[in-house]
């Protein structure tokens, strides 16, 4: 099955999983590289399995959050020192006034968000991409507007598991 970045959720991988097809969809970057910025980021100190603030504050309880076994991933949610945190130089921007905690939590993939970044990574993931770029011109738009390159990337789709099909017909 091929198509666009927002048939990568979760259900499709896994229907296409129980389904023994392959998806063809690159993974939402929210999902590979997470959505912090650079300098928001704290820094995992291995030795104590716990995250570091910017001002070299060790988080105090990690916990697990979310439910086990439905669409939205669970988290690993960090806590840390609230009083610590209240009078550090470099709150601005961390920590809210009043605020009764600070969090920092990190997304635990799926097993089939893990195995979808894996195939995305491969030479095979890398060639189909390339044909739909290349040999059926989803790589530059040809129409202005959002509408036109809905209707482009629709076609290109199309196209490509058309001839996907033909093959398949043919064996």
């Amino acid at each position: 099955m091929i198509g666009d970045m927002a048939y990568s959720e979760k259900d499709n991988i896994q229907y296409a999983n129980q389904n023994e097809l392959q998806l063809m969809a690159k993974l939402n970057p929210n999902i590979t590289q997470g959505t912090r910025k650079k300098e928001d980021e704290f820094e995992f100190n291995k030795d104590a399995g716990m995250y570091v603030c910017k001002a070299g504050h060790l988080a105090i309880r990690k916990a697990r959050t979310g439910k086990k076994g439905i669409n939205n991933n669970q988290k690993d949610t960090y806590m840390f020192d609230i009083e610590k945190c209240k009078v550090c130089p470099m709150r601005e921007g961390c920590y809210k006034e009043g605020a009764k905690s600070k969090t920092y939590s990190v997304t635990i993939k799926s097993n089939e968000h893990i195995e979808q970044e894996a195939f995305q990574n491969s030479e095979e993931f890398k060639a189909k991409n390339s044909e739909l770029k290349h040999r059926h011109g989803y790589d530059i738009a040809s129409a202005a507007g959002l509408i036109g390159m809905q209707m482009q990337g629709a076609m290109a789709i199309f196209a490509v598991n058309l001839k996907r099909i033909m093959t398949l017909l043919k064996e």
